[in-house]
């Protein structure tokens, strides 16, 4: 056996190895399976990821290398009794870049990174629209003295654009396999397969080929000549195996460039297909988030009544039932986003639409690629954060997630109407003029502490945008639905465990200690099985309604939550708020819209949820001086403070993930905290002296 493969036992979940009945009752002994780990790489845009989803399909998970934050995806697929394990490392075009993403690929490939052991093959794939820009790549994997095969992909638009490749003659140039294929439609797949096979009993490519390590030496200490050489190499290839006698460009693809790059038209349109991807965030996915939403308030009545009341009750319902539905309402933005993006990215509109707006972000120190996270922020955070991964500069992408929660997402509007029904409660112009101010506060908060993060802690500008645009295509369903679901995934497995333990610890601090129920609550209940044995039913369940109500108020003021609100109240009081709202900021960092229902169960309101009823309340509560809390300084003070904080763990989970620590998450929320509360402050101080 060559030390390509390995011989690895195949068991079953018993651990025995999978057999068969031979028909006379006995069990016959599957052979051992033989496996072997390809690594899969390719330059951007080249069908790396279609190819990868139509070899494993569904069969594949997404992990970071070993102490970093760049992605692998690790997929799975058997043929015949070969085990193939494909790791899908990041697109690269050289192994020599000193780019995060492509020297963790090159380090990979060449088994330096801990833990991770060096692939037994290495597949190419290989863009057939621009052959002698990527055998580049090939140039250098083929010294590698792996085993290699070249996927040859978009030979259909090849043959569009009029250029045609002697396969043949190139896997003769190479000295390795070379099969065309297609992901979207399976061409060539089983072929591929054919040839994964054939590098079992093949072994290690022996050296002395061209391509191997001896062709390009260059001279003594330069790596110039090399580099020269291999340019050379590439070029003469290319000449030998491609037929461009009638290659074209198709004019449809000039016509949409001038329009889809021009510096204001290209505004323009991106501009609208943002807008339109917007909306589908917004407004689409509230209906699935609000059948989530219904579907686990269903969940958890009827767990409340299989569950005897008690502690075991309150923490499945309020705990456990309260926690996963918090985390999983997001995922309609997540999916939407992400099928979006991938469409876009796909027809190669997403890599002109950064082009358009890199200019303009780069003022600001952020790249073109931003534009589409932070603009998704107004959405939700969440799937803003993830869609950073576009951004290849790690710089940049920091910079980005850094300051995305500062865009209005939607869990702020409940907060928004909250205060503005406050202030003006029969003035929608007003009432939308201060929605407008709130979403434009935000923006400039944003784009503000760019500016000041690149000229302190992370320094320089935005580098500006060198990129090769892709050729036009039809996007692939299926690559989508694939790169969708593993994104929600993703996000459920990593980010859901811990938002879910904070959801529990939240719950914890609400519901203990446990108080004994006021005697006004006590009173009520006496009143109303007064009121069900003279058969007043409703009244008498509108009483116990109110008990509850008195209790829960009682129970939550005496809780840890309420002792924390109280110890907290001397630093929040100079922003106009008391302890009762020091509560709800800390249950705001659940989700930033918990507060409005924090503050009803604070203040007594009804538990209809009928928003005159809490307003009315609000109103009429009195500060130990009896001037009213909710005045207009509290009001544009909680606003401002809602608009900066960073009241959100699930974002702040989703950015632990992606930054691989919380160094980076814990800076995040001492920086938006602060940043909050100075400007709450003097909003406040300013109209309670002008008042």
């Amino acid at each position: 056996m060559s030390n390509c493969c390995h011989d690895d036992e195949v068991t079953d979940e018993s651990g025995r190895r999978p057999g068969a009945d031979d028909g006379r009752g006995r069990i016959t002994i599957a052979p051992l399976r033989k496996a072997i780990t390809i690594a899969l790489i390719g330059n951007p845009n080249a069908g790396k990821t279609t190819l990868f989803n139509a070899l494993t399909g569904l069969r594949a998970r997404t992990a970071n290398f070993p102490g970093t934050t760049i992605e692998r995806k690790l997929g799975r697929l058997v043929i015949g009794e070969v085990n193939v394990m494909l790791m899908d490392l990041p697109g690269l075009y050289s192994l020599d870049s000193g780019a995060p993403e492509e020297k963790v690929a090159g380090d990979a490939l060449r088994g330096r990174l801990a833990e991770q052991r060096a692939p037994d093959a290495v597949m190419v794939v290989v863009d057939a629209t621009n052959l002698e820009r990527n055998l580049f790549l090939v140039s250098q994997v083929l010294e590698l003295n792996k085993p290699v095969i070249v996927a040859l992909t978009m030979m259909d638009v090849a043959a569009r654009d009029g250029l045609r490749i002697d396969v043949a003659a190139l896997r003769k140039e190479l000295g390795c396999a070379v099969t065309a294929v297609s992901g979207r439609d399976g061409t060539g797949i089983e072929e591929l397969k054919a040839e994964i096979v054939r590098l079992i009993p093949s072994g290690p490519m022996a050296a002395g080929h061209p391509a191997r390590a001896s062709a390009f030496p260059g001279c003594a200490g330069c790596s110039g000549c090399a580099f020269q050489a291999r340019y050379e190499w590439t070029e003469k290839i290319s000449t030998r195996v491609l037929d461009a006698r009638a290659s074209r460009r198709p004019v449809w693809t000039d016509r949409l460039d001038r329009v889809f790059t021009h510096p204001v038209g290209g505004v323009i349109v991106f501009t609208a297909v943002m807008l339109s991807l917007f909306a589908l965030i917004f407004w689409v996915a509230k209906i699935p988030m609000d059948l989530i939403d219904h579907w686990f308030a269903a969940m958890g009545i009827w767990a409340g009544g299989m569950i005897p009341r008690g502690d075991l009750q309150s923490l499945i319902v309020n705990g456990v039932i309260g926690g996963v539905g918090g985390i999983l309402v997001f995922l309609p933005q997540i999916c939407i986003l992400f099928f979006a993006l991938s469409l876009l990215e796909d027809t190669g509109y997403l890599a002109r639409a950064a082009f358009v707006m890199d200019k303009v972000m780069r003022r600001f120190g952020l790249p073109g690629k931003a534009f589409v996270p932070l603009l998704s922020a107004h959405a939700c955070a969440i799937p803003a954060v993830m869609a950073t991964r576009v951004i290849a500069n790690p710089r940049d992408r920091l910079v980005t997630i850094l300051i995305a929660p500062l865009m209005t997402c939607s869990a702020r509007i409940p907060v928004y109407a909250m205060v503005t029904a406050l202030i003006f409660p029969a003035s929608p112009i007003k009432a939308a003029l201060v929605f407008t101010g709130a979403y434009a506060t935000g923006v400039a908060a944003a784009l503000g502490a760019a500016l000041v993060f690149r000229r302190t802690i992370l320094p320089g500008g935005s580098k500006p945008l060198i990129m090769e645009l892709p050729q036009y295509r039809v996007p692939g369903l299926r690559t989508a639905l694939l790169h969708t679901l593993d994104r929600a995934k993703v996000f459920v497995k990593q980010a859901g465990t811990i938002i879910l333990l904070v959801s529990v610890t939240l719950w914890a601090l609400s519901y203990y200690p446990k108080s004994a129920a006021p005697p006004a609550a006590a009173a009520l209940n006496v009143r109303a099985a007064a009121a069900e044995q003279a058969g007043r039913i409703q009244q008498a369940a509108d009483l116990r309604a109110q008990a509850d109500r008195f209790t829960r108020q009682f129970a939550l003021q005496h809780s840890f939550a309420g002792k924390i609100g109280r110890v907290i109240e001397p630093v929040i009081k100079p922003l106009g708020y008391d302890w009762q709202i020091g509560i709800g900021i800390i249950s705001s960092f659940a989700a930033r819209e918990v507060i409005v229902s924090t503050l009803s169960v604070v203040y007594g309101v009804g538990g209809n949820g009928a928003h005159g009823s809490l307003y009315a309340t609000l109103r009429n509560a009195t500060r130990s001086d009896g001037t009213p809390i909710f005045d207009v300084a509290t009001c544009a003070s909680l606003l401002v403070f809602y608009i900066l904080a960073a009241q959100c763990l699930s974002t702040t989970a989703v950015i632990r993930r992606e930054t691989n620590g919380w160094k980076w998450p814990l800076f995040q929320i001492a920086y938006m905290t602060g940043l909050a509360y100075v400007a709450a402050l003097i909003v406040y101080q300013t109209l309670r002296h002008l008042a």
